[in-house]
């Protein structure tokens, strides 16, 4: 079993980590702290490999997944579900101030109980809130004992996780009629900073169907974040997708989970990046004409020419990157700029050697489009592809 870095607490000054394993819980004490959303690339692997998700496996588990989503508070930015594995970017933020309501905690336990049970906690909560008799002090600590009951399990990777996980497993069991455990090990978790790394790991997730050749338009998968934005989900309308995206596209600037900026500039950035790739190769087949030389050398144009000319390189750069196996976004434990990076290094210096002098670690092989803009922090110099 390895351990992973996991991300406790993170304000703009501060980010706190601690090494556990991947499915451990989270140090309550800590996640108490005020703190921003967390954002995790999550994988995990069916034991051996096996192709066991077909389109009912797929679709089943989408909507396991959207249900955990609304019960535990955390929000799934993009997916991509396959044959043998899945990829969640799933944002964890901090509980509320003072918790939930009432009515919030039942609209949560609604996603995954039934209406008896929900029904039963409600007619519990108003029983306790008239126990006045021993002061609002005894009624806040009975309240409390009930919402405490279920909200261990929310705002928490490992929780969601964990949920999800043996949700899916009991369904796929009964329905296949099988016993054991489905999943091999324990689930993968890489930290990854908000802004260009949260937009490029949730390409990176969207383009899996694209890399294994399963299609040639990342629109065209369904049972992706992407294919789910674009087609629509179960319900056909695709908001929770859109929401999500604008999230992992643009939470370092504020903007919250609203699908209507999704039919603005954000669906227009994330298809280009998506598409990158496709002009590299168009361009590497056919070849440039003179004039298309003379833009990639910069002759013959201005300021504002040249420096769109140097972000179409980038451009291309990093759709030719999304379209290899990174193992930096498995494995690499957090994936961020460079100070982002050792920020989270300093934090958790006592895990490394004493000859290591910081922790951001520049991005090699089929990586290196994005060197010099993401770090790793871990150095994967073997089998770097």
């Amino acid at each position: 079993m390895h351990a992973d870095l996991m991300l406790i607490s993170r304000s703009p000054r501060a980010v706190t980590f601690s090494l556990i394993s991947g499915e451990s819980l989270l140090d309550k004490s800590e996640t108490e702290l005020e703190n921003d959303p967390v954002i995790y690339h999550c994988i995990s692997r069916v034991v051996d490999r096996r192709f066991v998700f077909g389109r009912e496996e797929k679709e089943k588990f989408r909507t396991l997944m959207r249900m955990q989503e609304n019960f535990t508070g955390c929000r799934v930015a993009s997916y991509c579900l396959m044959n043998n594995h899945f990829h969640i970017l799933l944002e964890v933020p901090p509980m509320a101030e003072g918790g939930l309501s009432d009515e919030a905690l039942l609209k949560r336990l609604s996603a995954i109980y039934s209406e008896a049970l929900v029904a039963e906690v409600a007619a519990e909560l108003a029983g306790a809130r008239q126990q006045v008799k021993d002061g609002p002090g005894e009624e806040l600590l009975l309240v409390g004992r009930i919402h405490e009951r279920f909200t261990y399990r929310m705002h928490d990777l490992g929780e969601f996780m964990k949920g999800l996980l043996q949700r899916y497993t009991q369904w796929h069991n009964r329905m296949h009629s099988r016993t054991g455990r489905l999943w091999e090990d324990r689930f993968k978790s890489v930290i990854v900073e908000d802004g260009v790394a949260a937009k490029t790991m949730a390409a990176y997730i969207d383009l899996n169907p694209v890399r294994a050749g399963m299609v040639k338009d990342p629109a065209d998968y369904r049972w992706s974040s992407y294919g789910e934005a674009i087609g629509g989900g179960a319900k056909g309308n695709g908001k929770k997708a859109r929401a999500g995206l604008v999230r992992a596209l643009r939470a370092h600037q504020g903007c919250g989970a609203d699908d209507s900026l999704w039919a603005n500039d954000v669906s227009r950035e994330y298809r280009k990046l998506l598409m990158a790739g496709a002009v590299e190769k168009t361009e590497t087949r056919t070849g440039r004409s003179g004039a298309e030389e003379a833009r990639r050398t910069g002759k013959g144009m201005n300021a504002a020419e040249a420096a769109r000319e140097k972000e179409c390189a980038s451009e291309l750069s990093t759709g030719r990157m999304l379209q290899c196996r990174i193992r930096y976004f498995t494995d690499g434990a957090v994936i961020g700029s460079r100070s982002f990076v050792n920020e989270a290094f300093e934090k958790s210096r006592e895990r490394f050697g004493p000859k290591r002098r910081d922790g951001a670690r520049k991005l090699r092989g089929a990586a290196s489009g994005a060197a010099g803009t993401l770090w790793s922090l871990k150095d994967l110099r073997k089998e770097i592809g």
